[in-house]
């Protein structure tokens, strides 16, 4: 076994997970934020349809693909005696949207075969991945390390993850010798802007606990995430042509561009780290008689989430009040919420996973998701899902990567943990748990 990989087995998911990314990272999948239909774009229901024609072809039988996007699968328990209302089915979801913060068409992996240090030149773009900005590429040495050509996304957030369930379930197909509960599979649409989980059927999905395999580093584990809101700021100004302004003209472009000036520095995302909240501001778009600013609000805690909201208002209701010809319209949505209040309190979920990961020689790292996954609002709406690990980096970004070995080793934890749920004291637990959803 190469030393890179954290066990045989891991060397042995790697060969159909590398061919697997390199496959789906090929078709557009970019969800987009104005969206009028789910998914919001075709390219998802591609995707989905491949999904299902592979799932099919593996024994997964009622792969299915519903007109929202949502591919739903099911590899029963080898146990038919345990087929009744009582038997242990646990999920795995991860999301095939892609993020439209940077170019995502056209992709192309490219793979650079054990890594041995120093910047990676990219061919397009110039873009590098370089060690001194990414200290994750430290401990790389010996990896196969996979990205784009510089100028696009890789796709790794989240196709590493659709990847890895693949691969996983596949192999505990083949392999009836295995151990394994029922498991629930699902891909979502629209993840990246907050929508994966809304017309998710969790009745449907039948899964008394779930798994997004949708973090990034070795080893993760996380059962706390971001409470989420967004806010939409839009200007109205006076407009009228420029040879004609004098003492007329009411700019919403440039008040939309002081609001974001005054915002405070210290609450911006680049200042901030650990358990620190934030107010982003992430789009603009203005003209002199309208602006639309964007702004993503995150922070652990619900009242520090409120205040930050107060920021906000505060911060843009004193810009405007310089001009009162001007108007503006302040909206705030909910996104998602903290799921660790809702995972606590079912603490064998992130047990088993936590047994898993340690079954494949890593050592569980628990950190709260400066973020957020489909796992946020499905814990919310009665699922308990935290997140796994799929070896991605620096997502959202043309400089976003995944390392093979790690990859492997989110497979093989999948492999691992239908063997934990299939112990005597976590199927009483997922039992009992599917007897209280019931009744």
């Amino acid at each position: 076994m190469s030393a890179a990989y954290s066990s045989a087995l891991a060397e042995e998911l790697a060969p159909d997970l590398l061919e697997r990314l390199t496959r789906y990272v090929r078709i557009g999948t970019q969800s987009r934020r104005e969206r009028s239909t789910c998914p919001s774009t075709p390219g998802q229901l591609d995707l989905g349809r491949q999904l299902v024609d592979e799932l099919q072809a593996a024994g997964l039988v009622d792969a299915e693909l519903d007109e929202n996007g949502y591919v739903m699968a099911t590899l029963p328990a080898l146990d038919e005696a345990a087929l009744s209302d009582s038997e242990v089915v646990i999920g795995l979801v991860a999301h095939v949207d892609t993020s439209p913060d940077a170019p995502g068409e056209g992709v192309e992996a490219l793979v650079h075969r054990s890594y041995q240090g120093g910047v990676i030149e990219l061919p397009l773009a110039g873009t590098r991945l370089d060690p001194a900005t990414m200290p994750e590429l430290a401990d790389k040495t010996g990896h196969d390390l996979i990205t784009s050509s510089g100028d696009t996304l890789l796709g790794a957030d989240d196709k590493a993850g659709v990847a890895e369930i693949m691969a996983a379930v596949s192999y505990l197909a083949a392999h009836p010798e295995l151990p394994r509960p029922t498991l629930r599979i699902a891909f979502t649409p629209d993840e990246e802007i907050g929508e994966g989980a809304t017309l998710f059927d969790i009745k449907r999905f039948g899964a008394a606990c779930a798994y997004t395999l949708d973090g990034s580093a070795l080893g993760e584990l996380q059962d706390e995430s971001f409470s989420a809101l967004e806010a939409i700021l839009t200007v109205h100004g006076v407009d009228v042509h420029p040879g004609q302004a004098t003492g007329k003209l009411v700019s919403a472009l440039r008040l939309g561009a002081q609001i974001v000036a005054a915002l405070p520095e210290e609450l911006t995302p680049e200042r901030t780290a650990e358990r620190e909240g934030f107010i982003h501001p992430y789009e603009l778009s203005a003209a002199a008689g309208l602006a639309h600013i964007r702004v993503i609000v995150r922070d652990f805690d619900e009242q520090r989430l409120q205040a930050h909201v107060a920021v906000l208002e505060r911060t843009a209701r004193g810009v405007m009040a310089s001009e009162p010809r001007a108007r503006l319209e302040f909206d705030v949505r909910r996104q998602y919420r903290n799921m660790r209040a809702y995972i606590e309190a079912v603490p064998e979920v992130t047990a088993a996973a936590e047994e898993a990961i340690r079954a494949e020689g890593i050592e569980p790292v628990r950190t709260p998701i400066r973020g957020g996954t489909d796992g946020s609002r499905l814990s919310e709406m009665g699922l308990p899902t935290p997140n796994i690990f799929t070896g991605g980096h620096e997502y959202h970004s043309v400089r976003e990567w995944a390392s093979l070995q790690e990859m492997a080793a989110a497979a093989a934890t999948v492999v691992r943990l239908a063997e934990v749920w299939t112990r005597p004291e976590y199927a009483r637990a997922a039992r009992d748990r599917y007897a209280r959803a019931s009744s």
